[in-house]
């Protein structure tokens, strides 16, 4: 009986709706109807755990909590909305939406350059409606996916959406489930497709009442955020099937194209089927079902290949993974950081090894972790890993959050663009990176508990530690904290904010309109280390063209001697030209190779030319 519902409520239609929740910790349930007529209506216990039951005269808009053996109320833990917030009650919402765009199936992994985005601050309003007027802007500059940071029910109206504790009610005041679903059109009917991020290694602390219905969480493993979830022990089968029903809800009630797994390292299951191997066959069994293309994206820290090969070589079959190896190489040639993870970065070759095969490390020692890292991703296709300058994490988990744009020099924006943008991997934009926004991306909360607020701020400086950072950190209770995040839109039309936005704009023109870099394929790729030149070649080339991108890395003006197949290369784009606001001097439209190229570029400086083909 309690298979035929889903968990939480569902209307039926004619004022009747099903409650369904696992509680084996309970003996007696019964729900708490607010309104329009105060009741309680008790729930018939099933089997494992379940109790379930129809209650008549419920419609969408009705209030309840449920009540636990007589005494304790607590809101539903698959709460479709939660509109007085984590300690309120929960609300029954209307399941039909009228859909405008009807015949979106999805595009293709491969063609996603994704824009990430923090729904309470990307716009002044801090809604979903809000970030509909700027999706025009965002498909005129290329993007073709956007995903949202984690949109589930969090303490208070402002937090990263992380500290989550409702994971199937979309956030109150972000504009609840009408509102996302409203977005989700409003970008299917764009040709966007729609990520969201979410959590399934740990709940926030506030309004996390999952303990007082059963054992979702384990004392066997830790998090760094709390109580690692039970995804392997006893009851462990109806802890997973909470959190791949959640899965489910998001790719077909809300119509989202893919799902980011937040630290897929701090989930732990020691069990024979893989916790992220069964929600990755449920969400692709799904998408077989609604003909639509749908993938499964891992954050992970562990650089292990068996997160995204298939269950036939041992692996759980998710579709990429984030690689956040090729970040930090980047960044530590950007910015010559040495502490932290950085230490383990910072030559040229480490970013050729990223364009190269995907993990820098793949199995060699970490002085960071002081122990071997990684295996190798040599022959796995480079759509299978996502990449980026800068993300929420490597923004936000910096003391102030500062941007990349408040580190580099404009030069240094520019090459960091072009290295992401053509990449054979999947390229990530961070929200107002186009136009090198200049707010910070701290950390913030809105908690209620002083005792828990108080904690929030002595663990922030504790994670700070091994950065050796030695300024004060932004209070993450703060609202100035939140209020400085938000973005300055107006500033892409100012002037080096304008051409950087240009020169996004002309990078992911060329990355999608030439076959050599649109093509995903380390078969037809070379990459050359001059480390000594502080310069990287990468060649790329398809059935009928070649393609070369120069990054120089160094930090003065040098001559480099390129090695490059014999012809005529004609320039396509020089970040160092005056068109780009660079230093110059323009460089010859055509450049004349016998297998090598001496080229002078600027400081941080790159150059992008093509192999004319012969007559």
């Amino acid at each position: 009986m309690h298979s035929k519902f889903g968990l939480g409520p569902t209307y039926l239609g004619e004022d009747r709706c099903a409650f369904l929740v696992w509680a084996p910790l309970i003996n007696r349930l019964e729900v708490h109807i607010l309104s329009p007529k105060e009741r309680m209506v008790p729930l018939e216990k099933v089997s494992r755990g379940y109790h379930y039951g129809v209650v008549q005269g419920v419609k969408p808009g009705t209030r309840y909590f449920y009540r636990l053996d007589g005494n304790t109320e607590r809101p539903d833990p698959a709460s479709k909305f939660q509109p007085e917030g984590v300690h309120g009650p929960s609300q029954v919402i209307e399941p039909h939406f009228v859909w405008e765009e009807l015949h979106w199936s999805g595009i293709p992994f491969s063609h996603y350059v994704i824009y990430e985005l923090h729904v309470g601050t990307f716009t002044a309003q801090g809604t979903f409606d809000a970030i509909v007027p700027h999706l025009d802007e965002l498909k005129d500059l290329g993007i073709t996916a956007i995903m949202l940071m984690p949109a589930a029910q969090f303490p208070g109206d402002r937090n990263w959406g992380y500290d989550g504790v409702y994971p199937f009610a979309v956030q109150n005041s972000y504009g609840g489930p009408e509102g996302l679903k409203r977005l989700v059109d409003a970008c299917h009917q764009r040709g966007l497709a729609v990520m969201l991020d979410v959590v399934y290694n740990h709940l926030g602390p506030e309004g996390n009442y999952l303990h007082d219905f059963g054992p979702h969480f384990t004392d066997r493993y830790r998090t760094p955020w709390g109580s690692a979830i039970n995804f392997d022990g006893p009851d462990s089968d109806e802890v997973r099937r909470f959190f791949i029903e959640n899965a489910l809800s998001w790719v077909t009630e809300f119509r989202v194209d893919a799902l980011r797994l937040d630290a897929v390292d701090r989930i732990f299951d020691f069990s024979a089927l893989h916790f992220l191997q069964e929600l990755g066959a449920a969400v692709h069994d799904q998408a077989e079902r609604l003909n639509r293309r749908i993938y499964v994206i891992a954050e992970s820290d562990l650089n292990d290949v068996r997160i995204i090969r298939s269950p036939e070589l041992g692996g759980y079959g998710l579709d990429a993974q984030y690689n956040d190896d090729f970040h930090h190489a980047l960044h530590a040639l950007l910015t010559g950081e040495r502490t932290g993870y950085y230490k383990d970065f910072g030559r040229l070759h480490d970013l050729a090894k990223a364009f190269a095969e995907g993990f820098v490390y793949s199995g060699a020692y970490s002085p960071t972790r002081r122990r071997r890292h990684g295996n190798s991703s040599k022959d796995l296709a480079p759509c299978r890993f996502v990449v980026f300058a800068q993300n929420h994490d490597q923004v936000g988990n910096r003391l102030k959050g500062e941007r990349l744009s408040a580190l580099v020099s404009f030069e240094g924006l520019k090459l960091a663009a072009a290295v992401v943008l053509l990449s054979p991997f999947i390229p990530l934009l961070f929200m107002g990176e186009e136009y090198g926004e200049t707010a910070p991306f701290p950390f913030f909360v809105s908690h209620s508990d002083p005792d828990l607020i108080e904690s929030v701020r002595r663990g922030r400086r504790e994670e700070f530690a091994h950065f050796q950072w030695s300024d004060e950190l932004p209070d993450p209770q703060g609202e100035a904290t939140r209020q400085r995040a938000s973005l300055d839109h107006s500033l892409r039309h100012q002037g080096q904010h304008r051409i950087l936005y240009e020169l996004y704009q002309e990078l992911i023109k060329l990355r999608n309109e030439t076959r050599a870099w649109a093509g995903l394929s380390k078969d037809r790729l070379e990459v050359v280390c001059l480390e000594r030149e502080s310069t990287l070649v990468v060649r790329r080339w398809g059935r009928e063209e070649q393609v070369a991108a120069i990054f120089h890395f160094g930090d003065a003006a040098g001559s480099v001697n390129v090695p490059l197949p014999s012809g005529r290369w004609l320039k396509r784009l020089a970040s160092g030209e005056e068109r780009w606001n660079g230093p110059g001097p323009d460089l010859p439209t055509v450049l004349h190779s016998d297998g090598n190229v001496p080229v002078t570029l600027t400081k941080h400086a790159f150059l992008i030319i093509s192999l004319q083909p012969e007559d």
